[in-house]
């Protein structure tokens, strides 16, 4: 099998998405996200999508870039995730990728580069024999929704002060969820510490990311501010993935995300959604906990790696 890598072209949005959902099965995934990354990173990012090109049939992908304004790190952190075909690994296209990958975040200037992969043997040996080091894991997890025994609907038994809304209720003014998905993230673990997302830039990432369904993503809101939320992609083909769920410190402990997530979940299921992915840092307690509750059983780990590109 001759590998070609080259820069993604529109054309190859398809392809994309199908060796993605190949490789990682629980992502939601579409030709229309694909293109949409390609399209709206921001300039900082110094964003690429790669594509393993095989006998005319792409098989696989990697889409790199930097960190910018990562806290104590500076914009020299990279990270670049690959995804290939189940039926064409072990002939060389993941190879071609990372090395393709490594050699433009060195250019930019990248000391290091930060990759996820499945925590499955053959992933594993592939990214230590390249000098990759362990760091952090997060669990995937899998519901099946059409058969999920939910908590019934909380309007008659909601705490004092609190209102379940959906993000189409924010659709005139969505600055009060920025707000709080932005505080939320600044307690996510992560080993890359990021700065604060400017208005615009959430704006055009988050809230008009092609996937995110705003009558599924729920809002517990406490005297009009939003407490606690719950994001929702979807693909189309019945399948749900929680974008980012959390509440604000000054709410924890009453309950507001889990009300949240359910509220998201029936929407999703009436909406016909059939399977509803989430993943979690393997270091956050309190959302793995939650999910538990909601039936959610663990589809598979994803392990994150480092390389120093440089001393």
């Amino acid at each position: 099998m001759t590998v070609i890598v080259r820069d993604f072209r529109a054309a190859d949005a398809a392809a994309v998405a199908e060796a993605r959902r190949s490789a990682f099965p629980y992502l939601v995934t579409t030709p229309r996200t694909v293109a949409w990354e390609v399209a709206s990173a921001p300039e900082a990012r110094r964003y690429r999508l790669l594509v393993a090109e095989a006998d005319g049939r792409v098989v696989g992908s990697c889409e790199l870039g930097l960190f910018p304004d990562a806290h104590g790190e500076g914009p020299d952190v990279a990270c670049a995730n690959t995804s290939v075909r189940a039926d064409a690994r072990g002939r060389g296209a993941g190879s071609a990728l990372v090395t393709a990958a490594e050699e433009y975040a060195a250019g930019l200037g990248a000391a290091k580069v930060f990759a996820w992969t499945l925590d499955e043997p053959a992933s594993l040996a592939f990214a230590e024999r390249r000098g990759y080091r362990r760091s952090r894991s997060s669990r995937i997890q899998r519901l099946d929704l059409a058969r999920a025994v939910l908590p019934p609907p909380a309007a008659d038994a909601l705490p004092d002060g609190v209102e379940l809304r959906t993000a189409a209720d924010l659709a005139d003014d969505p600055r009060p969820l920025y707000e709080t998905d932005v505080a939320v993230m600044a307690d996510e673990p992560a080993d890359v510490l990021e700065g604060r997302m400017p208005y615009a830039e959430w704006l055009a990432r988050t809230w008009d990311h092609p996937a995110l369904d705003h009558e599924l993503t729920s809002l517990a809101v406490v005297d009009g501010r939003v407490a606690a939320f719950s994001l929702a992609h979807t693909d189309g083909r019945g399948r749900y993935w929680s974008g980012m769920t959390g509440t604000l410190r000054a709410y924890r402990g009453r309950g507001l995300a889990r009300l949240a997530k359910t509220h998201s979940l029936r929407r999703a299921r009436a909406a016909g959604c059939a399977e509803a992915f989430t993943g979690n840092d393997s270091e956050n307690g309190p959302m793995l906990a939650i999910n538990a509750r909601l039936g959610y059983a663990g589809a598979c780990v994803e392990r994150r790696y480092v390389r120093e590109l440089r001393p």
